[in-house]
């Protein structure tokens, strides 16, 4: 997997169950030890396996952040929300007294639409949607450039204000974002860029409407069949790729491209080598021999 995220982009990463979308991101932040490869952040190399770089994350930290999957599991049930967003501001140690720590939670309890008097409560008290907010002041207490946002919005009933929140955080304070999801529409709306990942490599990159307006990649291309369209007599007309066989095993992958056994467009090529991503024009890569 190969990428290159712009300061203040949104780069969507999308692909099924079990592709390695949140491997990728937990790997980025270094919650997953890589052990290969090389990551680089703001022009400092973090790891790089070949020159035996590794180096300590914790002033990093503050410039880069995540937003988990599951807004249940991803919270402490014995911390209030207060002491859930205070604990970066402690960890490094960014008020010079209680009072300054106190009106800097406010602030960004404010700015991701929590109510004051929240403060004092706990993550079981709120719904799925607050308690997302929780772990978006609390990503956002350290005033980071880059935040992996994991599914942020799997789990809720209010996807699209979450959404639009992330966008107008955006536009306020420059961040960049590796916007992890299942749902086409949504990355689409929030993306710049969108790259398709299957079976834990790159199958296509492009700008977000040029991918969506013309997949080139097979794969993409049942991905987007998939996707639910609103208006009926336009559903009625679309044709449904389903795809043949079942995803193989990570353990024991398929030769050359790994998304050759249920591609309908596979040949000999195809099981000999595996593509590169190639530019087919205006930056819009895919891995493909045939297409």
């Amino acid at each position: 997997v190969s990428f290159a995220i712009k300061p203040g982009e949104t780069l969507g990463l999308v692909g099924e169950s079990g592709c390695g979308k949140t491997t990728v991101g937990r790997t980025l932040l270094r919650l997953y030890q890589p052990t290969a490869g090389r990551i680089e952040f703001d022009g400092n190399v973090l790891f790089d396996s070949e020159k035996k770089i590794d180096v300590d994350m914790h002033p990093y930290r503050k410039q880069m952040q995540m937003v988990f999957q599951d807004p249940y599991s991803s919270l402490n049930p014995r911390m209030t929300v207060e002491d859930i967003i205070g604990e970066p501001l402690d960890v490094h140690k960014l008020y010079n007294s209680k009072k300054e720590r106190h009106e800097m939670i406010m602030d960004l309890m404010e700015t991701v639409g929590l109510n004051a008097d929240h403060a004092t409560r706990y993550a079981h008290e709120f719904s799925g949607g607050q308690r997302q907010r929780i772990g978006i002041a609390r990503a956002l207490a350290v005033d980071p450039k880059f935040i992996v946002c994991d599914e942020p919005v799997s789990a809720l009933d209010v996807s699209i204000q979450v959404v639009n929140m992330f966008e107008d955080l955006q536009k306020e304070r420059g961040l960049s974002y590796l916007f992890i999801a299942h749902d086409l529409l949504v990355v689409q709306h929030i993306s710049d860029r969108i790259a398709v990942m299957y079976l834990g490599h790159m199958m296509e990159l492009a700008d977000a409407d040029e991918l969506m307006d013309n997949p080139i990649h097979p794969y993409t291309q049942s991905l987007l069949s998939a996707v639910p369209i609103p208006d009926p007599e336009t559903a009625r007309h679309s044709k449904r790729i389903v795809l043949e066989g079942d995803v193989p095993s990570p353990l024991r992958m398929p030769s050359g491209c790994p998304f050759r056994s249920r591609c309908k467009y596979a040949t000999e090529q195809c099981a000999a080598a595996r593509p590169e991503l190639t530019d087919r024009g205006n930056g819009h890569m895919v891995a493909c021999f045939n297409r």
